[in-house]
């Protein structure tokens, strides 16, 4: 099984914010891939279905983005499952201009609080992750209030156009690894 999880934070007052572009992609997922509605499986919203013979599991941590690894405990017992393969975390990046998208196989969580939980959770930082642009912060605005914020329009409108090519993404990162995903998406 594949396991996309996206970070982002509960409650309608952060559906457009910044920090939950992960939850954005596992949406748009869920609804070109036909699968079920998200339903509470302990601290995740999860649905799971299968696409182009490969069972997926998609997971939203209902935790705030600081606890997010929390949703992540029951992973081990998956038969099989080795996060290096199997686990993609899908992240904002403040670091990188809205329409930059980095598939990466592993690394530092970078200052983000939500991959620091969740390589805290596993123990490791051996898992690929997708880091979604969200946008410099303007100087002098604080880092928490720029992610927390909504985003302009215009930026909005730039990310949910890639969101159909980042489900593709995800398709070549679970049929055939995360370094062909690196080399025919990333930019």
């Amino acid at each position: 099984m594949k396991v996309v999880v996206g970070l982002g934070n509960p409650g309608s007052e952060y559906d457009s914010t910044r920090h939950n572009v992960g939850w954005w992609l596992l949406d748009r997922l869920a609804f070109e891939w036909g699968l079920p509605l998200f339903g509470k499986v302990g601290r995740a919203m999860v649905s799971e279905g299968s696409r182009n013979d490969i069972q997926y599991r998609l997971m939203k941590p209902v935790n705030y983005m600081n606890r997010s690894g929390q949703a992540l405990g029951g992973l081990a017992s998956l038969p099989a499952f080795r996060a290096e393969e199997d686990l993609l975390v899908v992240v904002d990046d403040a670091a990188l201009e809205v329409g930059r998208v980095r598939f990466r196989p592993r690394g530092s969580p970078g200052g983000h609080n939500g991959l620091k939980s969740v390589s805290q959770a596993l123990g490791t930082d051996e898992y690929p992750r997708l880091r979604i642009g969200v946008g410099v912060p303007p100087a002098g605005e604080d880092l928490s209030d720029w992610v927390l914020s909504s985003m302009e329009p215009e930026d909005e409108d730039v990310i949910l156009g890639f969101l159909p090519e980042l489900v593709k993404g995800v398709e070549v990162w679970g049929s055939v690894g995360v370094e062909a995903a690196m080399n025919s998406f990333n930019r």
